[in-house]
């Protein structure tokens, strides 16, 4: 099939955050990536427990990596604190509302 970790990358680093003005990938939501068989398995790591909108982010990966045509299969846990403080850095510098 030929796809590697760098592709699916390449495809979801083009998927934005709805209300911050950056990738996933670059406030550390997407954290790990690896191909199993015919799946991409995703960690993503949010910065607060039941965010409202988990799953519209989880979502919003699952068309490229289907586009790709492998299936999307996550795990999700919480941001370790360095973590937490890098995303609060991106989104308060980058939030779109009030702007």
């Amino acid at each position: 099939m030929g796809i590697t970790k760098e592709t699916i990358l390449n495809e979801i680093t083009k998927v934005m955050h709805p209300e911050i003005n950056h990738s996933l990938i670059e406030l550390g939501i997407i954290n790990n990536i690896e191909i199993i068989e015919n799946k991409a398995q995703i960690i993503f790591a949010f910065p607060f427990p039941d965010i409202p909108i988990a799953d519209v982010l989880i979502k919003s990966v699952e068309n490229p990596i289907r586009n790709l045509g492998l299936q999307l299969s996550y795990n999700v846990r919480l941001m370790t604190e360095d973590e937490k403080n890098k995303y609060m850095i991106i989104e308060s510098n980058f939030w779109k509302s009030g702007v």
